[in-house]
């Protein structure tokens, strides 16, 4: 491949993975709150910076090999007439060069031209949907014959009638994202009222604790309310960057941080699970139980070095440089504080140019320093972000909970000096004249929390997870003595936190006691206790197959 084409297809990954172009146009609507662009934010944190530079030196040159050895790239270059031949490959192979979304790419070439006609078009292709049936049908004979229906395809009803979702995962939080694009951009409310209401159903239904979507993998697809499988969960990678997509344009459209606790809790979990430690192997799904010898997609146990349809690396490779662009947000005269991640970043606000660092070892660590340098003194509100977990929330809706009561509370303080949180939206607001030299201190106390599902939820009723920080944690075979499905913890076990630095690339481990349950069942008492180490659920099947699971019979 020559370096142009390389270069070509970093840029290209690189402009796939904003959420929001940063080039202003002409337009009377947009989203009300602005993104600061990732490439006004320098990531040197200890824990993001090391994914995005193996993502750069590792993945993505991994990614074109792939892409090229399996005629990816060809088939666009026969398509452009460049070379001649026929397709090869499945028919969706080239959504492995990160992903249609024919509705966000039209209204991010409507941002960056003014041209009105892209706009009109991805709403024409939204408002087609529920109004023509018996839409493409396949040869029998193909993979992907038995996926076909309207509501696989999100064409069972009038987008703006829809509540519920349905249908295939990743194609509908691409369709839910670009709603809220052309909401936005065309300034049509009914479109933010429905994907309200889908956001509801997905964050209140249709949710693994990971953040991750889709729970069949008959269709790639969401089940029924409450159908959150465990083992058999499909939580394509795929699906968890488009729900962080949704999310993080949801918060733009809205101003609140629920949304942003929802792309937090994906970001840190359901996410980069996909993608193994050192950048070369891969998951499709992401089950949250394995007994270690069960295949998953492609037949795989354990990760994959690629897949047939090998859309999910390529999308890994595209969203972790951007990064950096979740990390702030403005709105005339306020600095949104959404992720706590180890910059420096140069931003305005209200025309004025503020430079703000970072400094933090969050997820391990909930201490979080910013300082905030105005160009002059200025007076602005910093809105930041207190996580629902922070406040004894997991999720924004009552999907999961904690079981466990914690008395600790966040704490902020000013140049030293404690300030009371007057909390809005989600965020403690800090509004004053701010000076060279001031520095934001935010202390989020991390205790390991146990997790429960809502009563519904009948695959996990009378389990627990356990959860410390924005962290879910999972138990391998290979820190247990090789078993985790046979393990209960108790209601009301006690655990610690420690730092591994020579573990899975540095993380924080969980270490308690846990029980077989006796033959008379999990509340019957216990027997045979044996100590018990946990590690986060991102980091699972680095060190070969083998069991694993996230949620625990509870013994009392």
């Amino acid at each position: 491949m020559t370096k142009a084409i390389t270069r070509m297809f970093l840029v290209l990954c690189l402009l796939a993975g904003l959420v929001l172009a940063a080039a202003p146009i002409d337009t009377k609507n947009d989203y009300p709150v602005r993104p600061v662009p990732f490439t006004r934010v320098r990531v040197n944190d200890a824990f993001w910076a090391p994914k995005i530079e193996t993502n750069r030196a590792v993945t993505v040159p991994f990614a074109l090999k792939k892409n090229e050895e399996t005629g990816r790239v060809d088939n666009f270059r026969k398509a452009a007439g460049l070379m001649k031949g026929t397709f090869q490959g499945k028919r969706y192979n080239d959504s492995d060069i990160g992903h249609q979304e024919v509705e966000i790419g039209l209204s991010k070439l409507y941002r960056a031209t003014g041209n009105r006609a892209y706009l009109d078009l991805a709403k024409f292709f939204l408002d087609e949907r529920g109004h023509y049936f018996g839409g493409e049908r396949h040869d029998p004979k193909d993979d992907f014959a038995v996926y076909d229906s309207d509501e696989y395809l999100q064409n069972h009803k009038p987008v703006l009638e829809q509540d519920e979702a349905v249908g295939h995962a990743v194609r509908a939080m691409y369709m839910y994202a670009g709603m809220a694009d052309v909401a936005a951009l065309g300034g049509w409310p009914e479109y933010v009222k429905a994907i309200d209401r889908l956001w509801e159903n997905v964050a209140g239904k249709k949710m693994f604790l990971t953040g991750g979507v889709g729970a069949r993998d008959t269709s790639e697809g969401f089940g029924d309310a409450y159908e959150l499988p465990n083992a058999a969960a499909y939580a394509e990678t795929c699906a968890a960057i488009g729900n962080a997509l949704w999310n993080q344009r949801l918060f733009l459209l809205h101003g609140e941080s629920k949304y942003v606790d929802v792309l937090e809790r994906v970001m840190y979990n359901g996410l980069i699970s996909g993608v193994a430690l050192d950048g070369m192997s891969f998951f499709y799904q992401n089950p949250l139980e394995s007994n270690g010898k069960t295949k998953l997609y492609m037949d795989q146990v354990g990760r994959a070095p690629w897949f047939e349809v090998a859309c999910c690396p390529p999308n890994i490779t595209r969203f972790l440089p951007s990064v950096p662009g979740y990390i702030y947000a403005v709105m005339d005269d306020v600095l949104y504080v959404n992720l706590f991640i180890g910059n420096a970043a140069a931003v305005e606000v209200n025309g004025r140019k503020v430079a703000v660092r970072q400094e933090t070892r969050y997820p391990w660590d909930g201490a979080v320093k910013i300082a905030v340098d105005p160009e002059t003194e200025a007076e602005f509100t910093l809105d930041v972000r207190i996580p629902g977990w922070a406040l004894g929330r997991p999720v924004p809706t009552d999907l999961y909970r904690f079981a466990d009561a914690n008395d600790q509370k966040p704490a902020l303080r000013v140049n030293g000096a404690t300030i009371a949180l007057d909390m809005d939206k989600g965020y403690a607001r800090l509004k004053r004249v701010w000076k060279k030299g001031d520095v934001v201190d935010l202390a989020l106390p991390m205790p390991i929390r146990k997790v429960v599902a809502h009563p519904s939820l009948k695959e996990d009723a009378g389990k627990i997870a356990l959860q410390r920080g924005p962290i879910v944690f999972c138990a391998e075979g290979i820190d247990n003595g090789g078993r985790v499905l046979d393990l209960a913890l108790a209601e009301n076990a006690k655990f610690t936190a420690e730092f591994r630095p020579g573990l899975l690339n540095g993380v924080v481990v969980l270490k308690g006691k846990a029980s077989v349950p006796s033959v008379g069942g999990p509340a019957a008492g216990t027997a045979n206790e044996r100590d018990f180490l946990a590690v986060p659920y991102y980091a699972w099947a680095n060190r070969g197959a083998g069991e694993m699971r996230i949620w625990f019979p509870k013994i009392r």
